[in-house]
């Protein structure tokens, strides 16, 4: 059995877990998400979601990563490979193993790539909060955001400090490195959440009487039945996946750290539910008062540019806005490097384990690596000069959302009826506090979600139809000929990408198990 380094504390771990789960989405997706399926009925869905996928996948994470880990690995081809494999056979199993590592490959991968660039804006906001660079009213939020991701200067200076700052706390190891930056950058977070909070609920009515922060925040809690549909529980279900960081192959990273009698049914729910508190408490009660109250409904479904664009356009009109400002930005720049960081480091482990390369010397590489990779993401609005962003846009619709989903419906799978539900029940409770039931694993993970998964994959892959991303010319960029190139550049970056992981991964099952293959 191969040593690996554990976490230091359990404290450090949950922190650093939530750290994963807590990103950008939390702060920008879940808001406009939330606002453009009709508030109170978007939350219906997304309640039951939770509870019916979004929690028993992230326990199915935990245990993986867990197994995983006690024979010295941390990615998830080996640990489907390994789950599954009595079952099915070497080979069979080394093929779904190399499946998903292809596709969790190409997300650490591809992901990273442009969300480094948004910490990277970020962090230059955040700057430029404090300067007050953007609270001049003679330029409008959305030009200056189109001027800043156009200037070369800008962008590269703040994203290079991003990802080096990754690099720098990843090359330092588990304890020293990934916890000891989640035990100080999480507890800030929340603190200019609950500062951000406290002036978002005292608004008043800047703008209009009806448009108040209090009327902004019932509108959440509000259920408007006649709007919920299909399309609202699809956005819901895809919404869970995307704020528990679920089917990225993060979460097994992590908990492959874990200690072989180590709590992960407490320390999982405590993951979910610090997620939850910054997604539906911080992120919905600082977005979308402050939204609503100078803006109203139309500000709130602003989509992306509401961080960027929106927000900053009301900084401008509130008073203490540039303070409000900086707080907001840093508290974004915190959740995308928490993020950002596992990422990271779970191609610092292929590196570590497949390449026997050193965790200071992997970091260093990977650095380079998203150099390289994130250069699309910064070249296209400076040589299109547009901020449309479609490179950015069809990875995010095919890495960022789709496939998440084919890999948490494998896991569920392999686990369900593979690995088995006795063995994965004994393998969940073994040193845990809070012990899951016998029909978790041999109704719910066996029958219930499952049968879920393939109704939310059929549902997506059905609008994806609509939306047209099947098409040579993806319908969101059939107005701007001069883009489609960046399109078709985006999906023969994925397909090389995929390709060389899914090699990569088969490679590594098949030397690191060839007995199996004997």
């Amino acid at each position: 059995m191969a040593k690996r380094e554990n976490w230091g504390s359990k404290l450090g771990l949950i922190l650093a877990m939530a750290g994963n789960a807590i990103g950008l989405g939390n702060f920008w997706r879940f808001p406009y998400q939330a606002a453009k399926n009709g508030g109170g009925a978007f939350m219906v869905p997304y309640i039951g979601a939770l509870l019916l996928l979004g929690i028993p996948i992230i326990i199915i994470e935990w245990m993986q990563g867990r197994y995983g880990g006690k024979f010295g690995r941390g990615t998830v081809g080996h640990m489907i490979y390994l789950q599954s494999k009595e079952k099915i056979g070497a080979k069979s199993s080394a093929v779904l193993g190399s499946i998903c590592g292809a596709i969790i490959i190409g997300v650490v991968t591809l992901v990273n790539s442009y969300y480094l660039h948004i910490i990277g804006w970020s962090l230059g906001y955040s700057v430029m909060s404090v300067t007050g660079g953007y609270m001049d009213k003679a330029v409008s939020t959305g030009q200056y955001f189109a001027n800043y991701i156009q200037s070369p200067e800008k962008v590269i200076v703040f994203w290079v400090i991003s990802v080096a700052f990754l690099g720098f706390a990843l090359a330092r190891g588990v304890q020293k490195g990934i916890e000891a930056w989640a035990k100080l950058l999480m507890p800030l977070l929340y603190v200019f959440g609950v500062l951000l909070i406290f002036k978002a609920v005292t608004l008043g009515s800047p703008v209009k009487p009806e448009w108040s922060s209090l009327k902004g925040l019932s509108y959440i809690w509000t259920p408007r039945w006649s709007e919920l549909s299909f399309k609202t529980v699809l956005a819901a279900c895809g919404q869970i996946f995307f704020t528990l960081s679920i089917g990225m192959g993060i979460v097994q990273n992590y908990a492959s750290y874990l200690k072989e009698d180590d709590d992960l049914v407490t320390s999982g729910l405590c993951t979910v539910s610090l997620n939850e508190f910054a997604e539906v408490i911080l992120g919905g009660t600082i977005v979308i008062p402050i939204t609503y109250a100078f803006m109203g409904m139309e500000g709130l479904q602003a989509g992306v540019g509401l961080t960027f664009i929106s927000l900053p356009n009301i900084f401008r009109a509130m008073g203490g806005g540039q303070l409000m400002g900086a707080l907001w930005f840093f508290m974004f720049f915190f959740a995308g490097v928490t993020s950002a960081i596992a990422m990271y480091n779970y191609v610092v482990t292929i590196l570590e384990e497949e390449m026997n390369i050193s965790r200071k010397k992997a970091s260093l590489g990977v650095f380079f690596l998203y150099m390289i990779v994130g250069i699309p993401v910064m070249l296209e609005p400076i040589l299109t000069k547009t901020a449309e962003l479609v490179y950015l846009t069809e990875l995010d619709n095919w890495v960022g959302n789709y496939l998440l989903i084919v890999v948490g419906l494998i896991e569920v799978i392999v686990v369900g009826w593979f690995f088995g539900p006795e063995r994965a029940t004994e393998e969940t409770n073994r040193g845990s506090y809070i012990k899951v039931p016998k029909w978790f694993y041999s109704v719910l993970v066996k029958y219930v979600t499952p049968i879920l998964m393939i109704t939310v994959l059929v549902g997506s892959t059905n609008d994806f139809i609509k939306d047209g991303y099947f098409k040579a010319v993806p319908s969101f960029v059939e107005k701007f000929p001069n883009l489609v190139p960046w399109v078709n550049g985006a999906r023969i970056v994925l397909v090389i990408v995929l390709v060389t992981g899914f090699i990569i991964t088969y490679k590594a099952i098949k030397r690191t198990h060839k007995k199996d293959f004997a």
